[in-house]
């Protein structure tokens, strides 16, 4: 088992079933190519500062690569993580396995804000285990998202018509939508201020 999948075990257990709380779970979600990682990063860099918001970093089975700061984990540490309880909400999207690492549960037991790329598909599991979830909605035209994913390289032409039809609703409206299409400044700067206001 790895380092980390072992630093984050228990996380299940120490819970006892209780949701976690008193801090707030902000879920990024949307469609492939919508530029969520952007937005986030921006809006990480503009809120440096403010040590009660936290910006996680996903567990992902997919090798580390430029598109995303994430942690990468094999399939067996991944599926040892889950069947251990160490990971507060984990899911399945376009044959990968995501989670989020037990520093995220650390920092919501301490009342803060995480901010979390997350997928439409979780976000009635999310609020089944947080007290507290919002969600911020990032899309952008087809045409757009199309270009964007075609873009990484990492998908025919075909793959990135399928994975966008097959983008999962969401359970609820979003706390907020943001529309990204022009300058990163101008949504970045929307997600921002929107989580400056919640913290």
């Amino acid at each position: 088992m790895s380092a980390d999948v072992m630093a984050v075990a228990g996380v299940d257990e120490k819970l006892g079933g209780e949701k976690l709380g008193p801090g707030l779970l902000v879920l990024v979600v949307g469609p492939s190519g919508a530029g969520k990682d952007t937005l986030l990063a921006y809006a990480s860099a503009r809120l440096a500062e403010r040590t009660d918001i936290r910006f996680a970093r996903r567990r992902i089975t997919r090798p580390a690569d430029a598109t995303e700061n994430h942690i990468a984990v094999d399939e067996r540490d991944f599926a040892q993580g889950v069947a251990l309880g160490s990971f507060p909400l984990h899911w399945q999207a376009n044959g990968l396995s995501y989670a989020l690492g037990a520093e995220v549960a650390q920092d919501i037991l301490a009342g803060c804000t995480v901010v979390a790329n997350g997928s439409r598909a979780a976000v009635s599991e999310a609020r089944r285990r947080f007290a507290r979830v919002k969600t911020v909605h990032v899309t952008a035209p087809v045409e757009m998202l199309a270009a964007r994913i075609a873009a990484r390289g990492r998908e025919s032409a075909q793959d990135v018509l399928a994975r966008l039809a097959r983008e999962p609703a969401l359970d609820a409206p979003p706390d907020l939508t943001v529309l990204n299409v022009g300058r990163v400044e101008t949504a970045g700067d929307e997600l921002a201020a929107f989580l400056q206001d919640l913290a």
